[in-house]
């Protein structure tokens, strides 16, 4: 059967690739079809053909999967903050394990590798600590609201319709972030839509209010709220401030990060202060961190402690080793393992993250951390001595070949590798196979909701 662009199949889903989308076939041709899971029997529309898969969008479902549940959030299957609400949980958990384990063996060509059950999150719900909100100038649509009238379309604060830039919903309350969070956020709404300021247009580049940043410590119940606008303007953003601190007593820091850049990123060029202290406390296990508004902390407060406990098992440190932690960022493991270790040093490039990094040591009295601030396969190969312990926790691209290079000739005894896309794992444990062994991996389930996992894998020197 011969698929075309615009034709309508009928489609039995029979698994879920890494991406989330559910997966048909038709005589042997890969169909991807979102928002749907193994089980489920759709009628579905082609939008994309190419030699070796199409893509279809679901018309109607006609005999729903027993994996599918109710989704609780109005936005399920318009919003890009989670795209699987509809499967339950359990399943979600499972395909999350398969995903590792089939990127292990078929981009790894790694085979026998013992993949663990993964390790569920302790919240599903309003687990998150900290969330980004667009403001738009126009306002996208909820299917029911088509064709109605009177309909205010030209202001919205909330998150993107997934792949897009210019298309944001109205986010009146997203579950990912605890209760008060979605108080504090249509707050801020109706200032910004009453205060005759207007609202930043991803198009045209025109208007002031940008992103509303939110960030929650799960262990004091503590917010920061960080305002990011196009320009500099305190007579704006002040009464704003006020508003919310006196409202909000769990409100303990404001501040307005301005930038004029035209890239949708909500990091400022520059922070004002507008009420309480520049940063937020929070706390994994005993350890206590500093949290500005552009540091990088998991997103998932309770989720990182179970994380870095399975980091530190991993490691089998026994206080006489030197560590060497990669991609450290604000160098939250290399905190954790350094009572175990004899010493413990990071290597991050983002400047500002390696001074939150050396703060976070001394709040917590740890005296045998040392960070570095510079590009990473640099500091490497400037190193003379290796560690008998690494810790490589890269972004989602995964290491760069250099790095991987530097890696082999320094040959730790053992590499824990943190990694939150299965596919560059993979990628990066098939450049090191020749002189390393795959002991184990263990996912991490820390996005609820989403096709995203964590997972730390194991690694022994093959002497």
């Amino acid at each position: 059967m011969a698929v075309k662009k615009g034709q309508v199949l009928e489609l039995d889903i029979i698994d879920v690739v890494f991406g989330g989308s559910g997966l048909a076939r038709v005589d042997g041709l890969a169909v991807f079809v979102d928002h749907t899971v193994p089980g489920d029997r759709v009628q579905a529309r082609v939008y994309k053909k190419k030699k070796n898969y199409a893509m279809a969008s679901v018309i109607e479902i006609d005999h729903p999967s027993p994996f599918r549940v109710q989704p609780p959030c109005a936005y399920s299957g318009m919003c890009g903050g989670c795209k699987w609400q509809f499967l339950d949980y359990e399943k979600q958990l499972e395909y999350k394990r398969a995903h590792v384990s089939e990127s292990i063996e078929h981009i790894g060509l790694i085979k026998g590798v013992t993949v663990h059950p993964a390790v569920p999150s302790e919240l599903i719900y309003g687990y998150r600590n900290k969330m980004e909100f667009s403001c738009s100038d126009r306002r996208w649509l909820m299917p029911d609201e088509l064709g109605q009238e009177g309909i205010d379309r030209g202001f919205a604060l909330g998150l993107h319709v997934p792949g897009t830039f210019h298309k944001v919903l109205d986010t009146r309350k997203c579950l990912l972030m605890p209760e008060e969070g979605n108080q504090i956020l249509n707050d801020i709404r109706r200032y910004m839509q009453t205060s005759g300021i207007p609202v930043y247009g991803l198009r045209s580049h025109v208007g002031f209010w940008r992103f509303v940043m939110l960030r929650h410590s799960a262990a004091y119940d503590q917010w920061l709220v960080n305002i990011i606008t196009s320009s500099e303007d305190r007579n704006a953003v002040q009464p704003l401030a006020d508003k919310l601190t006196e409202t909000y007593p769990r409100i303990v820091a404001v501040v307005n990060n301005i930038t004029s850049r035209k890239a949708g990123i909500a990091i400022g060029e520059y922070e004002i202060l507008l009420a309480g202290n520049p940063t937020l406390r929070d706390r994994i296990g005993s350890l206590e961190f500093e949290i500005s508004a552009n540091s990088f902390f998991q997103t998932n407060s309770r989720g990182a402690e179970r994380l870095y406990s399975i980091v530190k098992s991993y490691a089998e440190l026994t206080g006489r080793e030197s560590v060497l932690d990669l991609y450290c960022g604000t160098g939250t493991i290399a905190i954790c393992l350094a009572d175990s270790a004899a010493q413990v040093t990071g290597i991050e490039l983002v400047e500002s993250a390696v001074i939150d990094a050396r703060k976070n040591a001394q709040l917590n009295g740890v005296s045998n951390c040392h960070f570095v601030q510079g590009d990473i396969a640099d500091v490497l190969g400037d190193r003379q001595r290796s560690p008998e312990v690494m810790i490589i926790d890269p972004p989602r691209a995964g290491m760069h070949k250099n790095v991987v290079r530097h890696v082999l000739n320094m040959a730790p005894e053992r590499i824990v590798y943190v990694s939150c896309n299965p596919a560059t794992m993979a990628r990066d444990m098939g450049m090191l196979k020749e002189r390393y062994r795959m002991l184990e991996v263990q996912p991490v389930d820390m996005f609820p909701h989403t096709f995203h996992v964590e997972s730390v894998a194991k690694l022994d020197r093959i002497e």
